[in-house]
C-alpha cells in the first residue's frame, strides 16, 4: 500500500474506503468543486471580518493616541461608529459589517485629519503635495558639496 493510499484511507469516509485510488480521487475533486461557492463566499466573509478588526483596531489605537487632541464632539461621534461596527461583527450579514465599516472609515477620516495637520503644519497647508516632493529647506549645518569615486589601481 503507498502512502496516499494510505492517507486517503484513513481520513476519508467508509463509503469512500470501498473505492479505488483513482475514484477516491475523483470523489475528492468533485466534492470540492461542489462546494467552491460556499468556500469562495466563506473566504470573502473572513476578509471582510479581517478587514473590519484592522479598520476597529487601527481607529482604537489612533483615538487613543490622539488623547486630548480630538473635541468630545468628534470623539463620540468615532466611539459611535466603532461600537456600531463592533455590534455588527457579533452578526454575519455581511452588508451590514460593510456598512458599518464605511461608517468607521468617514467617521475617523475627521481624526485623521487632525492628527496629521497637528504633526505636520506645513502639509496642511499644501494639500495634494506629497511630502517628499517639498524642497530642502536652507540649513545652517548642510554643505552642498561634489565628489568624485576614486580607484585606486595598486591595490590589485
Amino acid at each position: 500500500m503507498t502512502h496516499l493510499e494510505n492517507i486517503v484511507k484513513s481520513k476519508s469516509p467508509k463509503w469512500l474506503n470501498e473505492l479505488s485510488v483513482d475514484d477516491k480521487v475523483d470523489a475528492m475533486v468533485r466534492d470540492a468543486e461542489s462546494n467552491a461557492e460556499e468556500d469562495q463566499k466563506f473566504e470573502a466573509r473572513v476578509n471582510l471580518r479581517n478587514q473590519a478588526d484592522g479598520l476597529l483596531h487601527a481607529t482604537k489605537k489612533t483615538l487613543a493616541e490622539a488623547g486630548d487632541k480630538v473635541d468630545d464632539d468628534e470623539r463620540q461621534k468615532v466611539q459611535g461608529a466603532i461600537d456600531g461596527l463592533d455590534e455588527a461583527l457579533k452578526g454575519e450579514d455581511s452588508d451590514a459589517i460593510e456598512a458599518k465599516m464605511n461608517a468607521l472609515s468617514e467617521a475617523s477620516a475627521g481624526l485623521a485629519e487632525k492628527l496629521y495637520a497637528d504633526a505636520d503644519p506645513g502639509a496642511a497647508a499644501a494639500p495634494g503635495g506629497d511630502p517628499g516632493d517639498s524642497a530642502p529647506e536652507n540649513d545652517d549645518n548642510t554643505v552642498d558639496a561634489e565628489f568624485e569615486e576614486v580607484k585606486d589601481e595598486d591595490k590589485k
